[in-house]
């Protein structure tokens, strides 16, 4: 029996004022992997690829470059992108923190990459070893010589919303960083509730700020952690601003490894079912992604964090 069958609400749609399609941009095998306390194996990360493929998601952070000191998680990214059959239609990012991390992209033959900053000062000396000016000297060139070798590059910005240790963040700090990223050549910018304590009214009034700025709507992304139950509702409230690209994470899988009060990024099924609700098209079959989060779980030997895996796998 699938999912519609057990309870999921007709497609009503909207009154306009939502986007009719949305891109979803799968983080689990990245963001949601680099958290775990355990190494996944290779081939498991490899088959949760492609399950994730097969249910319909164009977008999957593959892994990251990171030295493998810092997210041992992810030591194997050579070895996973060398052994990757891609599927057709479907990209493969990268995440890139520096130069080194570059080199070893380009050598795998990466052609999308992911650059990430702070908007505080305190969670760039604690994640990045820098200062929140100083952490450009690192993208920079990492964006510049990304964009000659002809990748295209994202960049995401941590702490948007609120820092553990600086408390709120201003939104014109956020832009500041936010535009930095951009005018360096960045194509589309991914702003993220790293510790979860956004509202709707701060998501709204950050995008308002980015806009107010000159910045088009469709070059920013969003990525909500789920710490207090308000990734769906933040979700919304991006939505209705114009963003179309949102970053979520099958089987909810994720937080951060630097910043302990973060958990679980935004589940990607919660995100496909409220995106059923409101009839905007995403190109995923929800029932194999419950069936690929339910078996990831298995092999992670714990219940998933989705309410929606939960509900319909059990």
């Amino acid at each position: 029996m699938g999912v519609r069958e057990l309870g999921l609400p007709e497609r009503l749609g909207t009154d306009g004022s939502l986007p009719s399609r949305v891109t979803i941009w799968e983080v689990g095998p990245r963001d949601g992997l680099q958290n775990e306390a355990n190494v996944v194996p290779v081939e498991v990360k490899l088959e949760f690829l492609d399950r994730l493929a097969l249910a319909g998601l164009t977008t999957l952070e593959a892994t990251s470059f990171v030295h493998p000191k810092w997210v041992p998680q992810l030591a194997d990214a050579e070895e996973l992108l060398s052994r990757l059959s891609p599927r057709d239609g479907v990209r493969y990012p990268v995440l890139v923190p520096n130069e080194r991390g570059l080199s070893r992209a380009l050598a795998a033959g990466v052609s999308h990459i992911a650059v990430f900053a702070s908007a505080t000062e305190t969670f760039a000396q604690r994640n990045l070893n820098s200062g929140l000016d100083a952490q450009f000297a690192m993208f920079e060139p990492v964006i510049g010589q990304a964009r000659e070798a002809g990748l295209d590059v994202r960049g995401y910005v941590s702490m948007c919303f609120g820092d553990p240790w600086e408390g709120a963040v201003p939104a014109e700090q956020v832009l500041a960083v936010g535009k930095r990223l951009l005018d360096a050549g960045c194509s589309q910018l991914s702003l993220g509730d790293t510790i979860g304590v956004a509202t709707a009214a701060s998501v709204e009034h950050v995008i308002d700020t980015f806009t107010g700025a000159g910045v088009a709507v469709g070059d920013l992304a969003v990525h909500f952690h789920d710490t207090y139950g308000q990734a769906l509702a933040n979700t919304l409230a991006a939505l209705r601003k114009g963003v179309t690209t949102v970053d979520s994470s099958a089987g909810g899988l994720g937080g951060c490894p630097y910043a302990e009060s973060a958990t679980g990024n935004l589940a990607t099924e919660d995100l496909v079912w409220l995106l059923d609700g409101l009839g905007i098209e995403h190109g995923v079959d929800l029932d194999a992604l419950v069936e690929t989060s339910a078996w990831m779980s298995k092999q992670l030997g714990r219940p998933s964090p989705s309410r929606v895996v939960r509900a319909l796998a059990g």
